[in-house]
């Protein structure tokens, strides 16, 4: 229930949603840390948003207290539909029970979570979360929202698919509009290789992403001849930033590795634009805001089916779609890396894509259609 920009997509997700749905409704976020949140919103001065912080203390391992359901109660009366974030939580079954008592429909997002690859991990305790304290959360949704085709094919295996429906999270594209110069990417990571190729990894920093296969496919390259710069962005904790370091050295691929810690705003933007090629040979990602951001930036991506939306960006134009191997992922940065004429087309063909997939009014709804059925649904 919190709202650090750190926390990652769901954050950014409830804050893009958010974003659109004050510019036609009166929007409610219950946080117990505003934090990420757009100042004139915590100040009470941006129209139709309303921020409700509840005390940061919780209960016993997360749950809520009773102050804090009280609270939920009095602000959810205001309101005519709940929505709902991640699967994993103690205090979302309770908010579905308040939401019951007071009549109120809502929608579930599960961000990914019920994804195949995500089930295996942790397996045991999941199921047994989703049995028992959990068992409210997806049988008594009036619609669970799934941000691609792929992920409710996948997600409906664990609850009724005719409450499953589909919509894309909005992506905010006033940030790609006027991309930034190139220089700018220069300026602000010096280690950037002008005449180079580039590949480039900008995510969290973490076993899920593959950055050791990503490491790997490098070093193949190195060991066949075909120079290039492999750009690792992002954070990470560190013991695992520190194996992957490790692992470039062992490889011998130092010199071409470039680890430019964490990017963001324009630096972000010209990053991507600087680069020839973004790879991320992840085993999971729901929506994946990263991958628009790069077509965005006018930059291909290469990835795997593990990404629910594959199928969209491949058919972008602009979206290369490998097995999760070292050697697949080779070959496919030595085939596009080779012809950056053909990158740059690409490129332009993934970025009107792009513009043309999320403009607001489309995204807006398709968003709007997951509150109207849940609220047809509870007459």
């Amino acid at each position: 229930m919190t709202m650090r920009l750190e926390e990652g997509g769901v954050v950014k997700a409830v804050l893009d949603l958010m974003s659109m749905g004050m510019r036609t409704d009166e929007i409610g976020l219950v946080t117990t840390n505003p934090s990420g949140v757009p100042k004139d919103w915590s100040e009470g001065s941006a129209e139709n948003v309303h921020i409700h912080t509840l005390e940061a203390a919780s209960g016993a391992a997360g749950t809520l207290t009773k102050q804090q359901r009280q609270s939920i109660e009095r602000v959810m009366s205001g309101y005519d539909v709940v929505h709902l974030h991640s699967m994993w939580g103690m205090a979302n079954p309770q908010v579905v029970k308040i939401c019951q008592k007071l009549g109120k429909p809502y929608v579930l997002s599960v961000h990914g979570m019920l994804d195949d690859w995500c089930m295996t991990q942790r397996r045991p305790k999941k199921i047994f979360f989703l049995k028992t304290w959990a068992r409210n959360l997806l049988r008594d949704a009036s619609v669970i929202h799934c941000t691609a085709q792929a992920e409710l094919e996948q997600a409906s295996k664990w609850f009724d698919p005719g409450k499953g429906m589909v919509a894309p999270l909005p992506f905010d594209l006033d940030e790609y509009a006027q991309l930034p110069d190139e220089s700018l990417a220069y300026e602000s990571f010096p280690s950037l290789d002008r005449e180079k190729p580039k590949a480039i990894f900008l995510s969290r920093i973490n076993y899920k992403k593959g950055v050791d296969r990503l490491i790997e496919a490098s070093a193949l390259l190195h060991q066949s001849g075909f120079d290039h710069q492999l750009i690792i962005a992002g954070t990470g904790e560190d013991e695992y930033v520190a194996q992957m370091k490790s692992l470039v050295d062992q490889r011998g691929i130092g010199g071409s590795t470039y680890f430019a810690g964490f990017a963001s705003g324009a630096p972000k933007v010209a990053l991507l634009r600087a680069a020839d090629l973004f790879v991320l040979p992840t085993s999971q990602e729901n929506f994946g805001f990263v991958y628009f951001e790069s077509l965005g930036a006018g930059t291909p991506v290469l990835t795997t089916k593990g990404t629910d939306t594959w199928p969209e960006l491949e058919s972008s134009g602009a979206g290369i779609i490998v097995d999760n191997t070292p050697h697949a992922f080779a070959d496919a940065m030595r085939e596009h890396l080779s012809d950056t004429a053909r990158l740059r087309q690409m490129g332009q063909r993934g970025r009107d894509w792009t513009f043309s997939t999320f403009r607001p009014e489309a995204v807006s709804d398709s968003i709007r259609a997951l509150y109207t059925r849940a609220m047809g649904g509870a007459r």
